[in-house]
């Protein structure tokens, strides 16, 4: 199946772009001119012939080939993913523009369901690859470097032998992945067209997610109200659509015996289970001395006895409400970047030149934020919902590392491209670290330093503790329908367990919060994705520690690692700066950065 790109970042953004400039638009050309490109049909009736013709040519006879022969083999499968990737591309970020409109919908839906059956015959390209014998597979890449170079590919694909089904039923789960991905669609439909009413305005939910940021407090209560209302009135579905997605996950597990709902995710993310586990446990055990403690540093600033949902993004008092227009946003960022290293500045250009970048909010667009690489002969896009806020800059600084980093990845390949989750968030959350220290040393007052570290600290809560919390709410969820159907309340009742827990005791949780699991995609799309936040965050705190304490040839070093992309492993990335991820101490470094910009705002309180 090839997966269309999705909001990956739970941004706050809004519902207009008054004052901020002119704000950029995808130009998809690079793609297809436009959706009936005689280019993209061309694509589509080579698809269907190549795909006929590479199974006519291999199917029953991988284990035959020898060293020139496979390579072949992986390079004519290759450039069909790399044929697919992009019409999936094209066809997704055309739709992610304008979610409601009917013929965006049908189009991604036939380009999906084409590509799906064109491809159906190729599943056993990695069921046969898994056959071949370790010794003769190693013969055969010893014998030839070039396809050597696959060996990292190989080693993700035969991690699920064990997990491996028959043909004919790897068929069946291939060709039924449509009907798995009209529920994503479902809702996402739901989610775009849900309508809001704030004190009289009409909103989208990205217009009323950003209110929870606005200084007005009753603004901020007004929104949270109406949020809990509107998911209230849909709860049935969005229950429908979660209930449905874990059962199909629990029913392809149990054949494929996997042992855990979150073995997949960790075999396709190339992290071992015990690392994921001990990041989860280095950051549980430091909600006391991060969130919590900061959380209550907050509820004195707003001058509260005890703080609200509405509170938890709520800006300082003594915060500066104007907005950042997007020319002044692009400046902050570009020369963050072109300070790091110029290299990395002229790599970020192009995105804003050249109509790579989608930042309006506009009714019926998408949600959140993300970069999609699409495929490695044209160039990535990153889609943001830009309203001014700093938040809305950092969300700029992260997107556009994913983007950066997706460009030197693109060298490797369409199949050595693609980074595991887990360390797809380094470039992204670097980006973002690299603009915050920049904002800060640019910082005059004592109150701007205080409102900048407050805004990083609650950047790193909400990367880390928050998508900790969503990971463990996951694990339950998912451990919970294993036993039965959920009611919407039973699916509440897991939300609320984690919540307290990870904000701490500074807040109260209005009525109607217990159902604010219902809009958050990735427990839709891409279960288990959440840690990767925190994967990623611990390690480029990590990674930052190193840069300051030996900053002489640390650039080098981290090209060469985002060069990369998908091949190596985290173990053989991080090793030239010193680092380890396996072990457990590695990820109270990275924690330890955020306790001591916790430090730093309660020593200013003396």
């Amino acid at each position: 199946m090839f997966q269309l790109p999705f909001p990956v970042r739970d941004a706050n953004a809004g519902s207009g772009s008054d004052g901020l400039g002119d704000l950029p638009e995808w130009d998809l050309t690079d793609l297809y001119a436009a959706d009936d490109a005689p280019e993209l049909t061309a694509d589509l009736d080579w698809l269907e012939g190549e795909c006929a013709a590479f199974a006519a040519d291999y199917a029953g006879k991988l284990d035959t080939l020898d060293a020139a022969g496979l390579l072949e083999c992986v390079l004519r499968n290759e450039k069909i993913s790399t044929k697919a990737g992009r019409v999936m591309s094209y066809a997704g970020l055309r739709y992610y523009q304008l979610t409601v409109d009917a013929d965006r919908a049908k189009f991604m839906s036939d380009c999906q369901e084409k590509i799906t059956n064109f491809t159906t015959p190729l599943v056993f390209f990695t069921l046969e690859l898994n056959r071949i014998e370790d010794d003769k597979l190693a013969a055969m890449l010893a014998e030839n470097a070039d396809l050597a170079r696959y060996k990292p590919v190989f080693d993700r694909i035969r991690a699920m032998k064990p997990h491996q089904l028959s043909d004919e039923m790897e068929q069946f789960l291939h060709d039924l992945g449509v009907v798995g991905d009209a529920w994503e669609k479902l809702f996402d439909e739901t989610i775009a067209g849900l309508e809001f009413t704030v004190d009289g305005e009409e909103l989208n939910i990205e217009g009323t997610l950003n209110l929870l940021t606005e200084q007005d407090r009753s603004k901020r209560e007004a929104a949270s109200h109406e949020l809990a209302r509107v998911f209230a009135a849909n709860i049935k579905t969005f229950a429908r659509v979660h209930n449905t997605q874990a059962k199909e996950k629990e029913v392809i597990d149990r054949w494929r015996k996997m042992p855990t709902p979150q073995t997949g995710r960790h075999l396709s993310n190339d992290v071992e289970p015990e690392v994921v586990q001990a990041l989860r446990d280095a950051v549980v055990a430091a909600y006391p001395r991060l969130s919590h403690r900061y959380y209550n540093l907050k509820r004195k600033w707003l001058g509260l006895d005890r703080m609200q949902v509405w509170d938890r993004n709520a800006p300082l008092p003594m915060e500066d409400t104007k907005t950042v227009d997007w020319d002044a946003a692009q400046s902050i960022v570009m020369e963050a970047y072109s300070a790091f290293d110029p290299r990395m500045g002229e790599i970020a250009q192009p995105f804003f030149d050249k109509g790579w970048i989608d930042a309006g909010v506009k009714p019926g667009k998408a949600p959140g934020a993300f970069a999609h690489p699409t495929v490695t002969e044209v160039h990535p896009y990153v889609m943001l919902n830009y309203l001014g806020k700093p938040r809305d800059v950092m969300t700029l600084a992260h997107e556009l590392g994913h983007g950066v980093h997706q460009v030197l990845a693109a060298d490797q390949g369409e199949m050595l491209s693609s980074t595991p989750l887990t360390l797809a968030e380094t470039a992204s959350v670097f980006g973002e670290m690299l603009t915050f220290r920049k904002m800060l040393e640019k910082a005059e007052t004592k109150e701007e330093r205080k409102v900048l570290l407050a805004g990083k600290v609650e950047d790193m809560i909400n990367t880390v503790v928050r998508q900790i919390a969503f990971y463990d709410f996951e694990c339950k969820l998912h451990a919970a329908r294993r036993e039965g159907e959920l009611t919407p309340d039973d699916i509440n009742a897991l939300w609320m367990s984690v919540q307290a827990e990870s904000l701490g005791d500074a807040f109260d949780f209005m009525d109607g919060y217990e159902t604010f699991w219902a809009y958050i995609p990735h427990f839709v799309h891409s279960p288990f994705y959440v840690y990767a936040y925190a994967f990623g965050d611990g390690l480029v705190n990590a990674l930052y520690a190193a840069y300051e304490a030996a900053p002489e040839g640390f650039q080098d070093k981290y090209f060469d690692m985002l060069k990369a992309g998908g091949s190596m492993h985290h173990k053989e990335l991080l090793a030239p700066f010193g680092l380890d991820a396996s072990d457990p101490k590695f990820w109270d470094k990275g924690l330890s950065m955020i306790e001591g910009f916790i430090d730093e705002l309660e020593a200013m309180e003396d």
